[in-house]
């Protein structure tokens, strides 16, 4: 176009000709693709795609191809305002070669590019005549003034043609393909006019598959993006009817594949469901070439469960596993929703199962959808995927799943990382139904976890009636030894479950079976506070006699334990109050040491021996002392009306002793009161004015000087190294043992 050789230099001839230098020379390209959005002459998905490009120079070509097929209404609006904003230099380079045009073209008859020029001038644009009515005319010969004022004869007969003859001649000349005709009558007429019901123009000629008359119709401005009354596009006419030439056409000059209509079909959908499937194959080999990582029409019928539009994309070439922008696939949809027709047809497809797709089944929870994918896996799945997926069904309780993986392969007695089988794994969470799936698909019963523990000891610690039932209706030993020797039984008494204990001792279980420490079902109920369990095993004829491995019964345990409760239970069966164990301590040590005043009371009461001694000569007074247990203190000193108050063990020491040494002051305070001697010897000789200070108890040793009810203290009492209170403390460097010298002192009037 550089010489003069077409006489109508319309902005479209410019970008062709000049096409090069705009590609080379634009350089805000994004700032002029929002320009060209703003002004309606790209649609926003056009932007999208042209963004999409990394290269500079392939996206400034991409842009001007897209311009060149929107027609000459978009070539011109995009050197002005649009080029002319964006790139102002460019812009005059394009105006100067313009103007070069405008000098060596002398046809007054033709509207020139000179637009560019015009619309620089101040004031309103003085436009020609006969495209002032209609500014989409641009690239068809209009007619001269000369020739507008005197109208031929044939000009004169159209102007005398009724009405209704005129306004069916447009309509007829689109539907008939007959351009030369239609550039003559659309004179004066906006081409982007829409019919309530029927559409544009370029509705008409897109039913009507009129290739032609939609090239030219896109080349005056018609706008592709137009509803009709259904609010369908140009496109959808075209993709309804089968015209695959007119979708091509539509599709290339930038109309959107996946626009709806209202009743949400895309141009695809009416294609497939007219069964145009040349024009279904030209939209999906559209989308393949153009669309990458969205929403494809597949993925769409997988969301809608239109397995019939499914298939009919992947017999035309739609890819099975393409991805969208969340890189899921349209399997994945299809089995999230529980779309089982589409999700079958798409496996049946070759559509890719992965741990995403089968978590998805998970999710949803349906036998049959996991079923289907089982039974149309194309690619293998690891043997530790499956496993991995075996186990979270069981975890889940999920019995169709778990069933569904067995038929497909799944190993039924395959371990996981902690060692449990499926069916442990089932009995301990209390799973019935999986548990029954495993059991019916020959689950072996005998496999155990690391630490030894049955499937029938997982049942009983789950407290599960229904599969302990089954269990030992199966066969399995109620006396099975599991972790530390324990057997069903104990676990029944440590988790309180008497119900269970009644069905094992009904089934055989040993009521005094021990364990690997010599402790007995009633042993085990006792020490855990478990009354019902005890009441149980009482009724069970369990022995109350039964000694540990320490030597001790059911009620050392529960004196221990302090449960007032239970001791009852024991001492109303007839257990021994004054039984004694290994270190020859009887249940009201125990109970004084635990600081347990109610039971040391209730085991009084059944004529506990408040006197006993341990091994060691300790009675229940001295551990109460020692403790600080002021309260089990004076029960027990009422109790033996204070005889026992100056009780010694086997080193000569008092409870006083004991109290002192660990400063129990409460303690010291109420054995004084009682009349403890408050300067008895030990084997060392020590009074416990020296345990305190060698302990360096301040409080302690406060209580000892200042009483003054009855003995007082002796402060030259000297030990068998003969050391007094005041040497003793001195020999130690606290700063409590300081202080507790100066005391000493004070009292002993050695220091003010």
């Amino acid at each position: 176009m550089g010489s003069t050789k077409f006489t109508n230099p319309y902005a479209i001839e410019v970008i062709r000709t000049r096409r090069k230098e705009l590609v080379g020379g634009i350089s805000n390209t994004e700032d002029l693709l929002d320009l060209l959005v703003s002004n309606g002459v790209l649609l926003p998905e056009n932007r999208v795609l042209v963004s999409s490009i990394t290269a500079q120079e392939e996206k400034n070509s991409r842009m001007l191809s897209i311009l060149v097929s929107r027609g000459e209404r978009a070539c011109r609006i995009f050197f002005y305002p649009c080029l002319k904003t964006a790139q102002p230099d460019l812009y005059q380079n394009m105006k100067t070669y313009v103007g070069q045009l405008n000098e060596n073209i002398k046809d007054t008859r033709r509207q020139l590019i000179g637009y560019l020029l015009e619309k620089d001038r101040k004031g309103p644009i003085k436009k020609i005549q006969d495209t002032s009515r209609n500014p989409l005319n641009e690239g068809v010969e209009h007619k001269s003034k000369k020739t507008e004022l005197h109208p031929s004869s044939d000009e004169l007969k159209k102007s005398s043609a009724e009405p209704k003859e005129s306004s069916n001649a447009i309509p007829k000349a689109v539907s008939t393909g007959d351009v030369p005709l239609l550039q003559e009558l659309i004179r004066g007429i906006n081409i982007n006019d829409r019919n309530v019901s029927s559409g544009t123009l370029l509705h008409l000629a897109a039913e009507h598959g009129q290739v032609p008359v939609i090239n030219f119709l896109l080349c005056q401005g018609a706008k592709l993006d137009l509803r009709d009354g259904l609010g369908r596009t140009a496109l959808h006419k075209a993709s309804e009817m089968g015209h695959t030439a007119a979708v091509v056409a539509l599709v290339r000059a930038g109309a959107d594949i996946y626009a709806t209509d209202q009743a949400s079909k895309t141009p695809q959908h009416l294609a497939a469901q007219n069964g145009h499937e040349n024009a279904v194959r030209m939209l999906v080999v559209e989308e393949r070439r153009s669309f990458k990582n969205q929403t494809t029409f597949l993925h769409m019928a997988a969301v809608d469960d239109d397995s019939v539009l499914a298939e009919i994309l992947l017999r035309n070439g739609a890819s099975v596993d393409t991805r969208d922008g969340q890189r899921k696939t349209a399997l994945f949809h299809a089995i999230s929703r529980g779309n089982e027709k589409t999700a079958a047809v798409l496996l049946q497809a070759g559509a890719q199962v992965d741990s995403g797709i089968i978590e998805a089944a998970f999710e949803l929870n349906r036998k049959p959808v996991l079923s289907l994918l089982l039974r149309n896996i194309k690619t293998a799945m690891s043997r530790n995927e499956v496993k991995s997926i075996l186990f979270k069904a069981v975890q889940r309780n999920l019995d169709g799943i778990v069933a569904a993986l067995i038929d497909s392969g799944a190993d039924v007695n395959a371990r996981n990382d902690l060692g449990y089988t499926p069916l442990l794994l089932a009995i301990e969470l209390s799973n019935l139904e999986v548990f029954k799936v495993l059991i019916s698909n020959k689950a072996q019963l005998d496999k155990r976890l690391p630490n030894q523990m049955s499937a029938l000891h997982l049942a009983i610690q789950s407290g599960s009636m229904p599969i302990t039932e089954l269990l030992l209706d199966m066969g399995m030993d109620p006396n099975i030894i599991g972790p530390k020797e324990r057997m069903p039984l104990h676990l029944s008494a440590l988790h309180n479950q008497p119900a269970l204990m009644a069905l094992l001792l009904h089934k055989g279980a040993q009521i005094n079976a021990v364990t690997q420490d010599g402790l007995t079902a009633l042993h085990l109920a006792s020490q855990s506070g478990h009354k019902e369990a005890v009441a149980q095993l009482l009724e069970g004829k369990a022995d109350l006699h039964a000694q540990d491995r320490q030597a001790r019964t059911a009620l050392h345990w529960a004196a221990a334990q302090g449960d007032v409760g239970i001791i009852k239970l024991l001492l109303f069966a007839g257990s021994n109050a004054n039984a004694v164990d290994k270190d020859r301590k009887t249940p009201l040590h125990l109970a004084a040491m635990a600081g347990h005043a109610q039971t040391v009371s209730t085991l009084l009461n059944a004529k506990a021996k408040f006197a006993a001694k341990d091994m060691d000569g300790c009675t229940a007074l001295h551990y109460a002392a020692r403790n600080g247990h002021v309260r089990v203190a004076a029960v027990l000193l009422t109790s033996g009306r204070n005889k026992n108050v100056n009780e010694r063990n086997v080193w000569r020491r008092t409870p006083l002793h004991l109290a002192a040494e660990h400063g129990q002051e409460l303690v010291v305070d109420l054995l004084l009161e009682r009349r403890a001697k408050i300067n008895a010897i030990d084997n060392n000789k020590d009074t416990p004015l020296h345990s305190a200070c060698r302990a360096g108890h301040l409080g302690t040793v406060q209580k000892l000087v200042n009483w003054i009810h009855g003995e007082k203290v002796n402060f030259q009492a000297t030990n068998n190294v003969m050391k007094t209170p005041l040497q003793v403390a001195e020999a130690e460097g606290t700063r409590n043992h300081q202080r507790i010298t100066v005391l000493l002192k004070k009292k002993m009037f050695l220091i003010k």
